[in-house]
């Protein structure tokens, strides 16, 4: 996300971290539950360390996942560790980093407000954990009752390809979404060109790739054929913004 608005977002001061480490004769026992907590220990700097990183780069939404991740695994690190000066230094710490995420929660929230809110997600080439309920389910709560989705290129053989295909494909999906509810109208147009997902509470999502960002499956029985968060994706950027936000022609 990027942003230009102080206050709550103001850049945080550098975070400098330190981690001690206690070397003491052990079992073997011992020996793995330090070893465990001390990979607890890394991971968790490693996490703030990139939430600072993100958060000085003014990708904000991105630092707050990375600070709530971080501080989750810094609260299992003082819950493992006996030494008591440890516990004392990642309790401040994870004070500290819970008040940035705070206040960045507070500067998101604003900015969805005043409708200035932009968040750019960036797919790797093969990446995973980017399925449709991912991307799209922060966005429909109560308030969304209609949603416009524009998608002019859906034709390859695993997205149904064929006019009759497709048709049919998408009346048994109709069919299906009447069962819960659901009314599903559709409309073709030989002219459309651009991608993009409305909903009536009025944001709106922008897939470079639209909605065929997925790679094709290599079989009905290969991991992510079902599950849409273990399959691999092509390269992309999602932008989100709302309506307030954007010119009126």
């Amino acid at each position: 996300m990027r942003t230009g608005s102080a206050g709550a977002c103001a850049r945080p001061r550098r975070c400098r971290w330190r981690c001690a480490h206690v070397a003491a004769p052990m079992s073997r026992a011992r020996g793995d539950a330090a070893a465990a907590a001390a990979a607890l220990e890394r991971a968790g700097a490693e996490m703030v360390k990139r939430a600072v990183e993100l958060d000085l780069a003014s990708r904000f939404q991105e630092s707050l996942v990375c600070y709530q991740d971080g501080i989750d695994l810094l609260l299992q690190v003082v819950k493992a560790t006996k030494d008591e000066v440890k516990k004392q230094h990642y309790r401040q710490k994870i004070t500290e980093y819970m008040t940035r995420a705070e206040d960045i929660k507070k500067c998101i929230e604003k900015e969805k407000q005043d409708g200035k809110y932009h968040k750019q997600i960036k797919i790797d080439e093969n990446a995973t954990g980017f399925s449709y309920e991912k991307l799209f389910q922060e966005y429909l709560n109560e308030i969304v009752t209609e949603v416009w989705v524009e998608d002019p290129y859906i034709r390859h053989t695993h997205q149904g390809s064929g006019k009759t295909q497709q048709i049919n494909g998408l009346e048994e999906i109709k069919q299906s979404l009447r069962n819960h509810g659901v009314t599903l109208n559709l409309s073709f147009s030989s002219s459309i060109h651009d991608r993009e997902i409305r909903f009536n509470s009025g944001w709106m999502i922008k897939i470079g790739r639209g909605l065929d960002y997925f790679k094709k499956p290599q079989g009905r029985f290969s991991i992510g054929y079902c599950d849409f968060d273990l399959r691999p994706c092509h390269e992309t950027t999602v932008d989100v913004f709302h309506t307030k936000h954007t010119k009126k022609t």
